[in-house]
């Protein structure tokens, strides 16, 4: 082998190695010690159902199957079926295989492509065509080929391709996860709503009972015109009032089990089972607060956002390779015979190897331009990582601050209640002796019936808060293993 030979390989295997643009590295986590100026350490606790004190554990971490905190047996079982059988997770599933399967077919392009060929004639000759009239021949031709093409990945060009494509299944893999999440996160929050509505129903039909009661008093009053005729008219006018406010939460109730039923993967025609009351769930006492650091690993977003940013890296390495030397080298090895009987025969063999570098020298700065552009991109997925970040640490601040103000909120809705409460029982007992005009005891009626469904909607509020916060801090997934497995 020559020397010219000699150094042309070298260079190939040195330069192999090379790969041009920018090594990724990971964004820095934020700076950020905590979500809220003054740190949160315990809410308020009330006298109530739902109004247990949660305390915030710096550090604890979080279950991959978080919605089990609730300790509701149904809830457990609803999202067991969703996780088996609604299309959002299997079209994501199918997505990060079609990513991984990507990868693949990029991987093959560091290999030679190698095919077979096989061409077979059978040709007459005519000696006209060489003036000679009379010569007529018939003979056949049997041409065997090996086809080699190898594209040298001098530059690294390939290497930066197959590192997009992986960054872009990572992408895949953590909007796996981040459907996962939404998909429990949804499932919890329909319940909580549906165990809120049962409870505003429920709390609407006591006080249509109260009323009921209420005017069948009055109107033995007016009977022993002991009351007027407008207190009648104006007590059946309030039942009517409150009895139009059920059917709107009906039907609430109905949308919000057609909700459940479609997260879990059904035709509304199929309604699921289980059902939903705030009595039923318990609300966890202590609850995980990751610090800013951690949450950009936990959070599937933000890991997607980085994953994204990657590719965008690599792109800029493609883009560079694309503007340097393009080196190939192809290769044919078979046989020409004039029969099938003859295709092995040495005498008959050929080959041929080329290779070959070519270097765009004009190209009106189409090269440039795109590369320009591949940074350009790299920098546009900088900034919306940032933004991802930002939102999210916005996101768990907004569940802290929604948990601390719920519970107070909760605390003042409960007293309120039970002051309104005792209030109309007192205007009652003067209604009955005299003591006050209808007017007096309607507004009582008004407060309490106002203050029992306040009651039940801030009760509802702390779990859905709860949830919430699960949700911001990335639901534990890092913890799971059986979406991935199943995906990849």
């Amino acid at each position: 082998m020559t020397m010219p030979r000699l150094f042309l390989i070298g260079v190939l295997i040195v330069l192999g190695g090379c790969e041009v643009g920018p090594d990724f590295k990971q964004p820095a986590p934020p700076d950020a010690s905590g979500y809220t100026k003054q740190p949160l350490l315990k809410t308020a606790s009330a006298r109530t159902r739902g109004g247990v004190a949660q305390e915030f554990v710096a550090d604890r971490d979080i279950p991959a199957e978080w919605w089990t905190l609730f300790h509701s047996e149904s809830l457990n079982q609803l999202i067991e079926q969703a996780l088996h059988a609604n299309p959002d997770l299997d079209a994501a599933q199918a997505a990060l295989r079609q990513a991984n399967e990507n990868v693949y077919a990029q991987q093959g392009a560091l290999f030679p492509q190698v095919g077979v060929g096989l061409q077979a004639e059978r040709e007459r000759l005519s000696g006209a065509t060489f003036g000679q009239p009379n010569l007529h021949a018939t003979f056949s031709l049997v041409t065997p080929t090996l086809n080699i093409a190898y594209a040298p990945d001098v530059f690294g060009g390939t290497q930066r391709a197959i590192e997009s494509l992986e960054a872009q299944a990572d992408y895949q893999r953590f909007q796996l996860e981040a459907t996962y999440l939404t998909l429990t996160s949804n499932v919890v929050v329909a319940a909580i709503t549906e165990a809120s509505l049962r409870g505003q129903i429920a709390a609407t039909q006591d006080i249509i009972r109260d009323q009921a009661e209420q005017l069948r008093v009055v109107r033995s009053r007016f009977d022993l015109g002991a009351a007027a005729q407008s207190d009648v008219l104006t007590q059946e006018a309030q039942l009517a009032q409150t009895r139009a406010t059920l059917p709107p939460l009906q039907k609430q109730l109905a949308q919000t089990r057609n909700q459940l039923t479609a997260l879990s993967g059904r035709s509304p025609d199929r309604e699921v089972g289980e059902i939903f009351e705030l009595a039923s769930m318990q609300l966890p006492s202590e609850l995980p607060l990751s610090l800013p650091s951690q949450l950009v690993e936990q959070r599937p977003d933000i890991r997607a956002a980085e994953a994204q940013l990657h590719s965008a890296s690599a792109e800029i390495g493609v883009a560079t390779a694309n503007q340097l030397p393009q080196f190939s080298i192809t290769g044919a090895l078979g046989t020409v015979a004039p029969g099938f009987t003859n295709v092995f025969s040495a005498s008959n063999g050929a080959w041929s190897i080329i290779g070959g570098v070519t270097q765009t020298l004009f190209d009106a700065g189409t090269l440039l331009h795109r590369k320009r552009a591949a940074v350009a991109a790299f920098e546009q997925t900088a900034a919306q990582y940032r933004s991802t970040v930002i939102k999210a640490l916005q996101s768990v601040a907004d569940a802290l601050r929604a948990l601390q103000s719920d519970a107070e909120a909760l605390v003042a809705q409960t007293a309120a209640e039970r002051a309104a409460f005792a209030s109309l029982d007192l205007a009652r007992r003067q209604y009955q002796l005299g003591a006050i005009d209808y007017l007096t005891l309607l507004n009582a009626q008004r407060t309490w019936q106002q203050t029992r469904i306040s009651l039940v909607q801030a009760e509802a509020n702390r779990y859905a808060d709860t949830a919430a916060l699960f949700q911001a801090l990335g639901g534990g997934w890092w913890h799971r293993t059986d979406v991935a497995a199943n995906a990849s």
